[in-house]
């Protein structure tokens, strides 16, 4: 694990897809905002069906713009 990754709270997304699998719900830390692939995210026009580990790398909390790498994993 590299400097960068051990910096994120525990249960963070942190930028590990190992971490995920293709139905893994993640929380925004900041605004709670959930991220569901079954979903999507229509701000960003991502389709549903979407993992988050295939989200573009510019792509941010619709809510609040948090960073994608501080999402916490919800449910794996």
């Amino acid at each position: 694990m590299n400097e960068m990754k051990s910096s994120f709270y525990n249960g963070s997304f942190g930028g590990d897809a190992d971490k995920l699998n293709d139905n893994s719900l993640l929380e925004c830390n900041i605004c709670w905002q959930i991220y569901d692939p079954a979903v999507g995210d229509d701000y960003w026009q991502i389709p549903a069906g979407t993992p988050f580990s295939k989200l573009p790398d510019h792509w941010t909390c619709p809510n609040c713009d948090g960073d994608k790498d501080a999402f916490m994993v919800v449910k794996k």
